[in-house]
Parts: structure tokens; C-alpha cells; sequence
């Protein structure tokens, strides 16, 4: 079974059960400064699980989001762990509870895939003293129930079977909301067979013998100031599935680099190298790696990002530069794979990124520019090493962090000289920068703006404008999506299904000019969060408010929560221009605009 047949089975399981089929996010969050990417589907839905209506209308949602996690890079390599990868989700804001969510999800295994019920292992919630929370005695019949024996369901405790968007009970803060979950695990019958595991093997093993492929979350409690756990107003499911593992699954393969996302990028890569994959356990880490680095760069480039020093660009230069780094290891000196592997990307997801192909290109050309500077680091780097005779830990990162030279082969070097290397002190450099770096993000992404320039300001007053405009020339449901603003430019995504005409872009643009024109007044009004989305402002839904919030009004065209900042009048702004309108993914569009000066 393909990924796209388990991926549309899953929407029409879902949707035949009352669930609306929603666009995900992208996953770059430019709004979001608490992160750099996607994670998990449930990431842009936090704000629902507390009461709040979402913007479809419906409480139950279904989309396959794709993600990426960076916890995972040094795991990527093994047959299990990639660092992009889609998440299959479904969710209750309110509406259903576990009665329905296990036993729907267990007939989808079951049926809809037609996993074996004897490989299925199931875990739920032991208890917790701390919080006063007792063990999951609803889940644990209902897995009974369906036929899953006592001994393929073991308990787990917070560190296992309890989630939250900050981690365990006790990380997190007052007001937090977070539940217990219960997660399902495929055994590898043959993986257990030649492990010929003992009492102590389990399904959290990292053996390879289970692999977890889904994970039902219930949240249902709120952390209260004395520490704590008071059951929210509605209760909530949040699942999530990964794509890959689901597939490699159904086709009973532990290795989910053999799955068709995954393994014609492993095609290419045997051929040209000349080497098998399954030859030992250094080339099959090789080639995973460079399967799944190119993968990861292709999304993350498609969303505008190019190679850099700072924030998602210097993720998508690490990943570049360490495929490339694992490249030559297979004696792949030249860039020349890079062609190949970029458009085998561009076709596998061609059914969900369409706009891929026309990207495709520009793509290659960042991709290109940067193996060549990557090529240049190399160089640099190796003569810096010859000036040292011995490679401490702070030297080595100053070369790894000013050359881009590759911590895996300063490891190499220090063995090849017979030195010993201290690590500790290496990372101790490492954490100093990644500390002023996370300083300098926060900042930065803090409402998608670059700085607080006056040419800043005014597009970032201009996006208000744009979106009030976009709302009223398509139709009210557009929302934003993400924005980012720089002095020259402004780049604002926005849910809209189809490309716009010609004349529904000069029609937004006319009357952004027309609004500028009548020197309309900039305000804004310190209200309750409430008393505001009442009152008709737009919120984005992915942002967390507080109590009070700003609402800032252009005449009476544009009314808005956001914290600013904006110039005070539309006379300030000059000429709106449209520069670009294209896709981001399917049912968000993205539109580029520049202010000339009037």
C-alpha cells in the first residue's frame, strides 16, 4: 500500500465520522516565535483545546501535517527516525472522548489498513502520585474490550504516557493544559525473532522489535496555581500518526527508508555511488541520512528559506552540509546528485505540493550555490586545522562555527593525529552561542518582523491593510497564515483554495491605494481578550493572548489584535504594489508587496 493510499483512506475513514479536513500549517510558523518549525499537527490547534471555536466551524478535525524535528537528527540513520516526516491527526475539540477515539482508531489499523490485531501493543497511563492523577482504568477496558490481551498492554507513567506542550507535570506552569494518552506499538514478528528478546524487552524498547504508530492524547486537565489538576470545561483528543511508520506497517517492513516517500531517493543514491545499501551498516546510515536531509531541505527551502547563518536558514544549511558531508563518505565528491535528488523530492510529493515543480529550479540553484560554499568551507577549514597542532574544544568550534567544517570530521582528524579531544569543552562553546542565538531569535521572529525601522513599520501597517482588503474582494473566511517583513518587502500567507486572477489582483491592490489615499487613522484600544474577538477583530489563531490585548483599527477597514508596532496614519505609506502571488501548500497562498514612495 502507498503513502497516498494510506493517507486518503485516513481522510475518508475520518471524514465518513463527521470530521472537516483542514488545511495544515505550514511549516515555517513566521508568526510563532517560540519555535522555528511545524512539530506535530496539534501544534497550530492549542488555542481550541481551552473552548475556543475554530474557524471552520466543526469540533472534529482531520489533516495530515507535515513536520519536523530536530530532536531527531542524530538519531536519523537508524531504520525508524526521520527529521521531516507527515503527521496523520484527528481531533475532538470538546466533542468526542476516548469511547470513540480508541475503537475508531483500532478499526482503521485493523480494517481500513489491515494490520495483523496480534502485532498490536497498546500502553496507557499507570497513575501519578504527584499529581493525584489515578491510571487509566477507562482506556485500559476499552483496549480489553476490543480484544487486545493484558499482557500486549503495559503501563507507563508521566515520562511515557502524559503530554503537554511543555513537558511533564512538573515543568509545567500554571494555567498549562495537557492529559494522560495511550499509545499503540506495530511488533516486527521477524525483528523479534532474530532478537530472540528476553522478559525485559517491552514496547518503549528501543530494540527495533516495536515500532510506536500512533498515539492518542486526552486532554482534559489544567494545572492549577497550587500545583494541582483541574479537568478543563470540554474534553479533547488529539491523535498522531506518522505517515511513514503507518506505511512501513502495512507492508511489514521495520526499515521505513523502504516505503515509496523514502526508498526511490535510496535508488538514486545506490546508482550512483555504486554501492548497495543493505552492504553494511555504514552505507545503509549513509544513504538514510542524505535520503532524509534532502527531503527535509526541499520542504523547508519551498517555503521561501534559503541557506544562511540564522535561525530556519541555518537549519537548512546544517542539513544540506551534513547530507553533503555523509555524501562523500559514499564517494559522492560532487554535487552532481543534487539534480537528481532534488526533483525525485519534487515528484513523490507532487500530489500535495504542487507548487514544488515550479520551485523546483530555484531550488536547485540554493542548493547548488551552497554545496559550492560548503566545498570552499572545506578548504578553509583544513588550513586553519594545519595551523594547530593539537585541536582543543574551543578551537575546533571556532573552526566548525566560522568555516561550517564538520564537527564528524574535526573527530576524524583529532583520531587520524592519534589525539585526544575533549568534547565537554567543545560543547560548552557550542551551548554559549546556541544561548546568544536564541536571544537574537526571539527578538527577531517576534511578529515576523526583521526590526522596527520606520520601513518596517509601514509594511507591517501595509499587512493589516492587505489582509482587510483580501477578505473583502475573496471572502471573509481568508485568514493569515504567517508574515514576514523585512525593510524592502513584506511576504503574507493567507487560506485561500485557488490562485487569484489578474483582476482580483488589482482589485486588492486598488483598494489598498484607495485606503492609503484616505489618510485613515491608526489606533489602537487596550481591551479584554474576550470583550475583542467579540467585538468583530481579527485574531490569528495560532498566537497565545493575554488578558488584555491591543486592538488596533485603520479607519473603519481594518480592526485587529496584534502588538504593533504601526505608523499612525495610512498617509505615511506611500504605494502599495503586489510583487508576486503564488502557493506555499495546498489551500494557502502567499502574496510578496512593496511601498513606493507616492
Amino acid at each position: 500500500m502507498t503513502s497516498r493510499e494510506v493517507r486518503q483512506k485516513y481522510f475518508e475513514f475520518f471524514k465518513k465520522r463527521g470530521h472537516k479536513v483542514i488545511t495544515p500549517a505550514p511549516l515555517v510558523l513566521t508568526e510563532d516565535p517560540t519555535t522555528l518549525f511545524t512539530s506535530c499537527g496539534m501544534q497550530p490547534l492549542i488555542p481550541y483545546f481551552s473552548g475556543k471555536p475554530h474557524s471552520s466551524g466543526f469540533k472534529k478535525l482531520v489533516n495530515s501535517q507535515p513536520s519536523l524535528r530536530l530532536q531527531d537528527i542524530e538519531e536519523v540513520g537508524d531504520n525508524r527516525h526521520t527529521t521531516f516526516f507527515e503527521m496523520l491527526g484527528n481531533w475532538s475539540l470538546g466533542d468526542y472522548f476516548k469511547a470513540e477515539q480508541l475503537p475508531w482508531i483500532y478499526e482503521f489499523l485493523t480494517q481500513e489498513l489491515g494490520l495483523s490485531k496480534d502485532k498490536l501493543w497498546v500502553s496507557v497511563f499507570k497513575g501519578d502520585k504527584a499529581t493525584g492523577i489515578s491510571q487509566d482504568e477507562e482506556s485500559l477496558t476499552i483496549w480489553k474490550n476490543l480484544g487486545i490481551p493484558s499482557e500486549r498492554i503495559f503501563s507507563y507513567g508521566v515520562e511515557k504516557n502524559w503530554w503537554s506542550i511543555s513537558g511533564p507535570p512538573e515543568s509545567m506552569p500554571v494555567g498549562d493544559i495537557g492529559g494522560l494518552d495511550s499509545e499503540i506499538f506495530y511488533e516486527f514478528k521477524q525483528v523479534a525473532h532474530d532478537l530472540k528478546y528476553g522478559s525485559s524487552c517491552h514496547p518503549n524498547c528501543d530494540c527495533g522489535r516495536f515500532l510506536e504508530i500512533g498515539n492518542s492524547v486526552f486532554i482534559q486537565y489544567q494545572k492549577q496555581v497550587d500545583g494541582s489538576f483541574k479537568e478543563l470545561l470540554q474534553k479533547n483528543v488529539d491523535f498522531g500518526g506518522g505517515l511513514e511508520r503507518l506505511v512501513a506497517a502495512v507492508n511489514n517492513n521495520p526499515d521505513i527508508f523502504q516505503i515509496d516517500l523514502l526508498w526511490p531517493l535510496i535508488e538514486i543514491i545506490q546508482s550512483l555511488s555504486k554501492k548497495d545499501y543493505l552492504s553494511d551498516k555504514n552505507t545503509s546510515r549513509a544513504m538514510r541520512i542524505m535520503a532524509d536531509h534532502f527531503r527535509a531541505a526541499v520542504m523547508i527551502a519551498r517555503e521561501g528559506i534559503q541557506p544562511s547563518n540564522k535561525t530556519q536558514g541555518y537549519i537548512l544549511r546544517r542539513l544540506l552540509r551534513r547530507a553533503m558531508l555523509f555524501a562523500r563518505r559514499l564517494n559522492l565528491i560532487e554535487s552532481y546528485y543534487l539534480k537528481s535528488l532534488v526533483g525525485m523530492v519534487c515528484k513523490t510529493y507532487d500530489d500535495i505540493f504542487p507548487d514544488l515543480k515550479d520551485k523546483e529550479a530555484e531550488i536547485l540553484i540554493a542548493f547548488q550555490q551552497e554545496a559550492d560554499r560548503f566545498d570552499k568551507a572545506l578548504r578553509n577549514g583544513f588550513k586553519e586545522i594545519d595551523k594547530v597542532e593539537k585541536l582543543d574544544g574551543k578551537t575546533a568550534f571556532y573552526i566548525y562555527e566560522s568555516f561550517g567544517f564538520p564537527l564528524e570530521m574535526i573527530l576524524e582528524i583529532v583520531k587520524e593525529r592519534g589525539q585526544e579531544f575533549n568534547l565537554e569543552e567543545f560543547e560548552q562553546e557550542q551551548k554559549k552561542h546556541q544561548d546568544i542565538s536564541r536571544q537574537a531569535a526571539a527578538g527577531m521572529f517576534k511578529g515576523g518582523l526583521a526590526d522596527q525601522s520606520h520601513e518596517v513599520v509601514k509594511l507591517h501597517t501595509a499587512t493589516h491593510l492587505l489582509h482587510a482588503a483580501l477578505r473583502q474582494v475573496l471572502n471573509s473566511q481568508v485568514r493569515q497564515e504567517g508574515s514576514n517583513i523585512t525593510a524592502e518587502r513584506l511576504r503574507f500567507d493567507f487560506s485561500h483554495d485557488q490562485k487569484l486572477t489578474p483582476d482580483q489582483l488589482k482589485e486588492v491592490e486598488d483598494l489598498i491605494n484607495a485606503k492609503i489615499k484616505q489618510n485613515l487613522e491608526v489606533s489602537f484600544e487596550i481591551m479584554d481578550k474576550d470583550a475583542a474577538l467579540a467585538s468583530g477583530a481579527v485574531a490569528f489563531f495560532r498566537d497565545k493572548y493575554a488578558d488584555k490585548v491591543k486592538v488596533y483599527k485603520i479607519g473603519d477597514f481594518s480592526k485587529e489584535v496584534c502588538g504593533g508596532p504601526h505608523v499612525s496614519n495610512t498617509s505615511e505609506l506611500g504605494i502599495f504594489k503586489i510583487i508576486k502571488e503564488e502557493a506555499v501548500a495546498k489551500g494557502i497562498r502567499r502574496i510578496r508587496g512593496a511601498l513606493e514612495n507616492s
